[in-house]
């Protein structure tokens, strides 16, 4: 197995180019490490991105985060300006794994290894993240929501990686959270996730929302039916009752150790009705 460390973009691409599928992108490594030691993957390449400055930083333009896909759980927490600016999303990423994880753990590997489980996805689907992806053919840009395909599975090209995401200005009167269940209290895969953000108006009445589901389905689910029930409301206790209703019914979880598809489907409801109240709460912050 060849292990390389490009310094720039170009040469990552050029370099996962030339080895079409045998290639690996080493981000954090805190999930290919794993699949590595237990026999599940045999690349023949491991392109390891870290020494690339673009993928490592935190920038605002225009008043819009650009923050690298390498970034670690640990850094977005200490970066005050992305926290007070999207609370939900820092939250999502510091529940990765252990302190010695946070460290390592990164937004683009974690939403890169496709699992439905994902803590960091949800929470960037919610925001309306946006992927800046570099490949063979120049640059394009994709929601977060649109990169995986199923477990394991993305919809990026030979020889394209993952380079930064783009969060928007979040709104005046808007607030975003994330919340996850799962068996343990602390290190453990998430039985159901759930992102939500929401921005009122003037008059508190909402006018923009976005919930998204993970661990119900074989990808994140952006419920729309969720959303349509918030908005133009007071998030008042019987339109969250709504919000909740559709997300249990957008949920085709599976039968694991970890839970039974109806026990999924419970949890799922209610994690979306205290992380919407949590949301409308931090709407607040923006007065």
């Amino acid at each position: 197995m060849q292990y390389e460390a490009p310094t720039t973009v170009d040469q990552a691409v050029a370099l996962l180019k030339n080895s079409g599928n045998a290639s690996k992108v080493l981000a954090g490594g805190t999930d290919l490490l794993v699949q590595l030691r237990s026999g599940m993957i045999e690349p023949e390449l491991i392109v390891d991105i870290k020494k690339i400055p673009e993928v490592r930083s935190i920038l605002k333009e225009d008043g819009k985060f650009r923050v690298g896909a390498v970034v670690t759980g640990a850094e977005l927490g200490e970066h005050g300006d992305l926290k007070a600016a999207w609370p939900g999303v820092v939250e999502a990423a510091e529940l990765i794994g252990s302190t010695q994880i946070q460290g390592r753990a990164s937004l683009g590997g974690n939403l890169c290894n496709a699992s439905p489980a994902a803590d960091a996805v949800p929470a960037l689907v919610a925001a309306g993240a946006i992927c800046m992806i570099a490949g063979p053919n120049g640059r394009r840009e994709l929601p977060v929501g649109a990169i995986c395909t199923g477990p394991g599975q993305t919809s990026l090209s030979p020889g394209e990686f993952v380079v930064s995401f783009l969060f928007p200005i979040p709104k005046p009167r808007s607030g975003d959270a994330y919340l996850r269940f799962i068996p343990r209290t602390e290190m453990d895969i998430a039985v159901v996730g759930v992102g939500i953000h929401i921005t009122l108006d003037a008059e508190n009445v909402c006018v923009d929302a976005r919930v998204a589901v993970g661990a119900v389905a074989p990808t994140v689910l952006l419920v729309e039916e969720s959303a349509a029930a918030l908005v133009g409301t007071m998030v008042d206790d019987a339109s969250i009752d709504k919000m909740i209703a559709a997300v249990r019914d957008s949920c085709d979880p599976i039968d694991d150790k970890r839970g039974t598809v109806v026990y999924r489907t419970q949890v799922a409801g209610v994690l979306a009705g205290r992380v919407c109240r949590i949301a409308l709460q931090r709407t607040r912050r923006h007065e």
